[in-house]
């Protein structure tokens, strides 16, 4: 236990690669990040080769055999180029498990060396799924407005284990997630015109997108109105929350996962 703890203290589980100086320039002359200007899950591309969470283009890694030690000539290890691979990978933010076995695939990488490389940095610490669960669901709930339903997916996707992923969402309590779908109502109706009836409906889809169960969307937008204005209140009055809630519920069964925006 000291040793594992000893590592996390000095090379966490989503530290950056080590470099020297404040960066060295790539050949396109831009500077790389130096020590501890790893992007976090909010900025940057995805360079695992999947899109990245806040909207960014894909980068993924190039495929083929690893390549050869620069300016040596020497066929390069395969068990070094696999760790310079995740450390490349870790600079841009935390990473699974899944995501990094699946950027050493694509590069060619043995499933045998994958497993050796990835077992050590799960041993130091550098890999650490139920961190990287908690920290997403923070980040992405705080950041996307996003609720467990929606992160719920994006951590499938991003190879997390179900038990993993619901020990994660349940540090997101309903009142919680009640309490930013109405402040995510409040901020977006101050940009939203029309009719109650086309308001009401705008904001429900929105908050749906994000994840949010029927009946928390609804209430969160039917109170919002109710507060607006006159007219707005009346038209909430005539909300049936039950009835709504039920109907979308049943529309919603076979559309698909949120879409996380």
């Amino acid at each position: 236990m000291a040793g594992r703890r000893g590592a996390r203290s000095g090379r966490g589980w989503d530290a950056a690669p080590p470099r020297t100086g404040a960066g060295r320039r790539t050949g396109t002359g831009r500077r790389r990040a130096a020590p501890g200007q790893a992007a976090d899950f909010e900025a940057g591309p995805d360079s695992a080769g999947g899109p990245d969470p806040a909207g960014g283009a894909e980068h993924p890694e190039p495929a083929g055999r690893p390549g050869r030690r620069g300016g040596a000539g020497e066929p390069r290890d395969e068990a070094e180029a696999a760790r310079e691979i995740c450390l490349r990978q870790l600079a841009v933010r935390p990473r699974t498990r899944a995501e990094l076995a699946t950027a050493l695939a694509r590069r060619g990488i043995s499933e045998e060396v994958a497993a050796g490389v990835l077992d050590r940095y799960d041993e130091v610490g550098m890999i650490d799924d139920a961190a990287f669960a908690r920290a997403w669901v923070t980040s992405r709930h705080q950041g996307r407005g996003l609720a467990r339903r929606a992160l719920a997916n994006e951590l499938r996707q991003r190879g997390v284990d179900a038990e993993v992923t619901n020990e994660a969402l349940g540090e997101l309590d309903e009142e919680t997630e009640a309490a930013t779908a109405r402040a995510l109502v409040d901020r977006r109706l101050r940009s939203v015109s029309g009719p109650p009836e086309a308001v009401f409906r705008r904001l429900v889809g929105m908050l749906a997108r994000k994840g949010y169960p029927p009946g928390v969307a609804i209430r969160a937008v039917k109170d919002a109105l109710a507060a607006q204005s006159a007219e707005a209140a009346e038209f909430a009055q005539q909300i049936d929350e039950d009835a709504l809630a039920e109907s979308a519920a049943g529309e919603s069964d076979g559309d698909g996962r949120p879409d996380g925006r």
